[in-house]
């Protein structure tokens, strides 16, 4: 069993920057990668960014490339995104999941383990 909470999301106006956190619990020797996701009221869920256990690779969406960083913290069950620039088509529930293969996946399916959200709102 692993266990997914996020944390960090907020009202932020256009331009500014949040991080987000996501703390994994539970069977964690079992993840492999994480990764982040969004859903904007009315639109599918989509892929935002993903990484390694290990750190050693990450992965973006075009839409987030050159804004966001993913990153492991020291806590290694910790996962960050750093979101910069933030745009109001960034507002979305931002979902953190986890997988048990190495392969770095942009399709939800592949994700094993998801946490609750943690609601981010772009105001202009």
């Amino acid at each position: 069993q692993v266990q997914l909470v996020e944390s960090g999301g907020e009202s932020v106006q256009a331009g500014g920057s949040l991080r987000l956190s996501c703390v994994a619990s539970g069977r964690t020797f079992s993840i492999r990668a994480m990764g982040w996701f969004r859903q904007a009221p009315g639109k599918e869920r989509e892929f935002v960014a993903a990484i390694t256990w290990s750190g050693s690779t990450t992965y973006y969406a075009d839409s987030v490339k050159g804004r966001f960083i993913i990153s492991r913290g020291n806590a290694k069950n910790t996962v960050y995104v750093q979101m910069n620039s933030l745009k109001a088509e960034d507002t979305a529930v931002y979902y953190c999941a986890g997988r048990n293969r190495d392969r770095l996946s942009s399709q939800f399916n592949d994700y094993e383990y998801w946490g609750q959200g943690t609601q981010v709102t772009v105001s202009s």
